[in-house]
């Protein structure tokens, strides 16, 4: 079942930044779409692909805060196994 969390208004302009940046990873990239697709439809779930490369960016000492906001919002919207 889909959590019913959406991504914040906050969160949505760090990851919109983080998609017209020129040096953002492809993961960091993916990442901030998951993010910004979940701040339209509250339905919608990280997959495990996005959730791995958000647990990625959260560890990479060089990614922007904005990258880490973005991966950390996707991480809280996956669905967990019970």
């Amino acid at each position: 079942m889909a959590r019913s969390e959406s991504t914040s208004k906050k969160v949505s302009s760090a990851a919109s930044t983080v998609m017209r940046s020129k040096t953002a990873s492809k993961a960091e990239k993916a990442v901030a779409a998951s993010a910004l697709t979940q701040s339209r439809n509250a339905r919608e779930t990280t997959s495990k692909k996005v959730a791995s490369a958000a647990s990625k960016v959260l560890q990479d000492p060089k990614a922007s805060k904005q990258a880490k906001s973005a991966a950390a919002s996707a991480l809280t919207q996956k669905v967990k196994k019970k």
